[in-house]
């Protein structure tokens, strides 16, 4: 076991990284005209407006919070009054509330790639996979919240922002040691959102590179009527 736990937990995330950002780069410089979204609305409108609206909340509250909850230093929640018990309860709270209304969406949209005929037929097995896989990690990681709820102290959410903040620091053997003895499924949760980053630059997820931030400054389009 602690041979799997250094694979999965000390190295895999650093070979996962490099795939992410190097794959990412070579993507975009050689194949721009595959670097979009690959909508299917067109071929099919019916509830897909919902279903997306429910998923990009949902996702986008979902990695703001996982954000906070492993990237931000506990010394921060301690400076803001927040003890660890408390900031569990918060990432339970939160989390199963956009959790839902991620898994609302998501449930529509794989219905959607798995049984429309129209669609199934123009979706790639990359297009399909990377959905699935999004799904059972949403999944999996609502079924953490349950889990969750048998150690209300806050131990576990202290040993995996401990994992996260050693390994941004480079430091694997001490984060190891942190996430060697939880529970298997947070293990799961974890190993699956590292595959992500893998996949991510063979997917359509690469369009969240180019999120439209320069969309809120833009300048005014002058639109006349035709003389």
């Amino acid at each position: 076991m602690d041979f799997i736990d250094t694979l999965f937990f000390g190295i895999y995330p650093y070979v996962a990284s490099g795939i992410f950002f190097l794959g990412s780069l070579l993507r975009y410089d050689r194949e721009q005209y595959s670097w979009k979204t690959g909508s299917s609305q067109m071929l099919s409108s019916k509830n897909f407006r919902i279903a997306n609206i429910f998923f990009h909340v949902g996702i986008i509250a979902i990695l703001g919070g996982h954000f906070a909850g492993l990237v931000l230093p506990w010394e921060i929640w301690h400076a803001l009054g927040i003890t660890m018990p408390v900031k569990q309860i918060i990432a339970m709270g939160v989390g199963g509330f956009f959790g839902v209304i991620c898994f609302i969406g998501m449930t529509m949209l794989v219905k959607r790639r798995l049984f429309d005929p129209r669609i199934k037929a123009n979706s790639s097995l990359m297009d399909t996979g990377i959905l699935v896989l999004i799904y059972l990690q949403l999944i999996v990681g609502m079924l953490t919240i349950f889990v969750s709820t048998g150690h209300m102290d806050g131990a576990v959410m202290y040993n995996l922002m401990s994992w996260s903040r050693y390994l941004l620091t480079f430091r694997p053997e001490q984060a190891v040691e942190y996430i060697s003895d939880v529970h298997w499924i947070y293990k799961m949760h974890v190993t699956l959102g590292i595959t992500l980053f893998v996949l991510f630059p063979f997917s359509r997820l690469v369009h969240i590179w180019s999120v439209p931030v320069q969309y809120v400054r833009r300048s005014y389009q002058i639109v006349r009527k035709r003389a």
